[in-house]
């Protein structure tokens, strides 16, 4: 099995639940050893990944208010998450897919993140049609995506702006959404954004690993790139309380924190 062909093959399929069933099937093959990283696979420009015709897309203030107090509020909160983790599917195998010449771990790091996602996708899928709705049913925005694309030429960018900053965002406001959740009775999605802020802080991890490992192949200091690559790419800004303990857990120094909190 071509390893960088078999992740475009998954990053191309529309359908939600057979790019899940196709990163999983990948996942086997590459750890009973059926696979091989074949660099002259052309590097696809990227564009738009395989995703369903709904949800549609729309600017983040166009957004359904998620006020926890009622069953709709709490439907569109856990859409919103699930959205996320979808999209997360794709940054996974698009960054395993895009940046070669790294080294073999970076892309077995990466594609065991798109299971993770994959699984947690799958997870919130049952539980939104369990209160009545399923994917697609609420609009959605893209601001994951528009972040991968405007970082697809260079893999430390990507690890900067991505894991790092997007993606850390769950590290910050999981644990609230769990409180506010629980407060309204509803344990069963409090249950699994808990298991998912716990899978979480490896992926943001893995990030921070091989963020840093780009900055060594270049001879640049990791905590100065960071800040640099926020200023430029992230126009609104790190909005706290953070998470200090689960980003420190993630690979985040105290001088990165003190930076993002100023």
């Amino acid at each position: 099995m071509a390893f960088f062909e078999q992740t475009a093959r998954c990053l191309e399929i529309s359908s939600p639940e057979e790019k899940c069933q196709a990163v999983n099937d990948l996942s086997f093959a590459v750890q009973g050893g059926n696979f091989v990283f074949d660099p002259h696979t052309p590097v696809k420009p990227m564009g738009v990944p395989g995703r369903p015709d709904e949800p549609g897309l729309v600017e983040p203030a166009k957004l359904h208010r998620r006020r926890l107090g009622s069953a709709l509020g709490r439907a569109a909160l856990v859409h919103a998450v699930t959205h996320i983790e979808f999209n997360a599917i794709n940054l996974a195998l698009d960054a395993a897919f895009r940046f070669r010449e790294m080294p073999r771990q970076y892309y077995l790091d990466w594609l065991t993140v798109a299971v993770d996602e994959s699984r947690h996708f799958l997870l919130l899928s049952a539980r939104l049609q369990s209160m009545g709705y399923k994917y697609g049913d609420f609009p959605a925005h893209n601001g994951l995506w528009e972040m991968a694309q405007r970082t697809a030429e260079d893999c430390l960018h990507r690890m900067a702006l991505v894991p790092r900053v997007l993606e850390a965002r769950g590290l910050d406001v999981t644990p609230d959404m769990i409180r506010r959740l629980q407060a309204a009775g509803d344990v069963e999605t409090a249950g699994i954004l808990e298991t998912i802020l716990e899978e979480e802080v490896r992926h943001v991890e893995i990030g921070s690993h091989w963020f840093r490992n780009c900055c060594d192949q270049r001879g640049c200091d990791p905590e100065i790139t960071f800040q640099k690559l926020v200023k430029k790419y992230y126009s609104g800004s790190v909005r706290g309380p953070l998470n200090i303990p689960a980003r420190i857990k993630a690979g985040f120094t105290q001088r990165e924190l003190d930076a993002l909190q100023r």
